[in-house]
């Protein structure tokens, strides 16, 4: 009974911890508690922790470590995946060796469909290469998407790859390539997801969800009748609530690790890809990947503190020219020259957008074409040409574009 008391505690920490570690990243929580405790399990805790090594050994546990620690978090390794199968199939193993002669064939059957889907789905999420930026598709991913002039301009070099970088695409240090409408890498498939796989990332969280609460459902099934409660006690009176302790420690001490301890564990992280399914849902309503949603993050902090500033592309471009065709020798101004490359790919796109932002450091429009410029009070004020809509953002991932 300790045992499975601690399980159940190891387990629901661990959940925890898990998501505080990936939730905690999300734009959208960065301000919360939970980005809060983020920071502070992943940044404060392990440079306190070097900080005590540095004065009881003076660095020699950290120094130590360097290389596992360099392998572990800074390298693609397939640690994570290995982890995940194992958690996976062990569980699913001990689960059906205890329970399959129990399960009637009607609650056996869905397992045929829900198992193998995880398994499939990760394969295709690891294994996909397409999305690599290279010399030889360097030029099909140019025309992928158009350059939006705030997000992505067409003079940007990855300073790695040494290659102009197409619309929508990031440079991953894990893989060691540009990858093409980078969403972010995902160490649990080993892989970046990007244009192609992104839609088998999004059908694992969805099968692994199933999975989960299909589990937890079975496991509850075979431990019900186990569980016995007084109808007149109502559901917040203490009687209840003592009810449902003393069936727990039943249902517990009765199905064991392999049953009551799956079942737990599946039904306290079945909401860890749910939550990352309904964030990534959220991103294709947006229009934009979880690297754009982080710059967009950016621009939104420059808005707020009022930095930014947005132009005509077109009147730029045409002051620009006659800038450098009146024979002035004034200098023009870096961040307006940055703005106006005239050299990009023409790729046909539902949604256009002539406008080109700025961020200044005193809050001033840049000197000398302040009639050319207006403030920005809201992200609202600003175009997104990747969002087409939700109905057709989502047509786009189906089809692995």
């Amino acid at each position: 009974m300790g045992l499975l008391r601690t399980l159940a505690i190891a387990i629901l920490t661990i959940s925890f911890i898990t998501f505080v570690a990936f939730f905690g990243q999300l734009p959208a929580l960065r301000k919360t508690p939970v980005g809060w405790l983020q920071r502070a399990l992943c940044v404060q805790l392990p440079n306190g922790l070097r900080r005590v090594d540095n004065v009881l050994s003076g660095g020699k546990v950290a120094q130590r470590c360097t290389h596992l620690g360099q392998y572990l978090f800074y390298e693609r390794n397939p640690v994570v995946l290995f982890i995940f199968l194992f958690l996976l199939t062990g569980s699913a193993t001990i689960f059906l060796y205890s329970t399959i002669a129990r399960l009637p064939w009607r609650l056996v059957l869905p397992l045929f469909v829900l198992l193998p889907a995880p398994y499939i789905f990760t394969f295709w999420c690891a294994s996909h290469t397409a999305h690599y930026i290279t010399p030889a598709n360097h030029a099909l991913r140019m025309n992928d998407y158009p350059y939006d002039h705030i997000l992505f301009r067409p003079s940007t070099t990855c300073p790695t790859c040494h290659i102009r970088k197409p619309p929508r695409s990031k440079h991953c240090s894990f893989c060691g390539y540009c990858v093409a409408k980078c969403d972010h890498h995902c160490p649990w498939v080993n892989n970046c997801l990007g244009r192609g796989n992104y839609r088998w990332f999004l059908a694992l969280l969805l099968s692994m969800t199933a999975l989960q609460v299909y589990g937890a459902y079975l496991s509850w099934w075979i431990l019900r009748p186990n569980f016995h409660f007084n109808p007149q006690n109502s559901f917040l009176s203490p009687a209840f609530r003592q009810e449902v302790g003393d069936n727990f420690v039943i249902a517990i001490k009765i199905g064991g690790i392999s049953v009551a301890g799956v079942g737990l564990l599946a039904a306290a992280t079945a909401s860890l890809p749910f939550g990352l399914f309904a964030y990534h849902c959220y991103l294709i309503w947006a229009g934009m990947t979880t690297n754009e949603s982080q710059k967009w993050t950016e621009w939104k902090d420059d808005v707020a503190d009022g930095f930014v500033f947005k132009g005509n592309r077109k009147e730029l471009q045409d002051h620009h020219r006659a800038r450098r065709t009146d024979g002035s020798r004034a200098t023009v101004n870096p961040a307006l020259a940055a703005l106006l490359e005239e050299d990009e790919v023409h790729v046909p796109w539902p949604i256009s957008n002539d406008e080109v932002l700025v961020r200044t450091r005193d809050g001033n429009a840049p000197r000398g074409q302040e009639a050319l410029w207006k403030p920005v009070r809201s992200l609202d004020d600003i175009v997104n040409v990747y969002d087409l809509g939700t109905l057709n953002n989502l047509k786009e991932e189906i089809h692995g574009r």
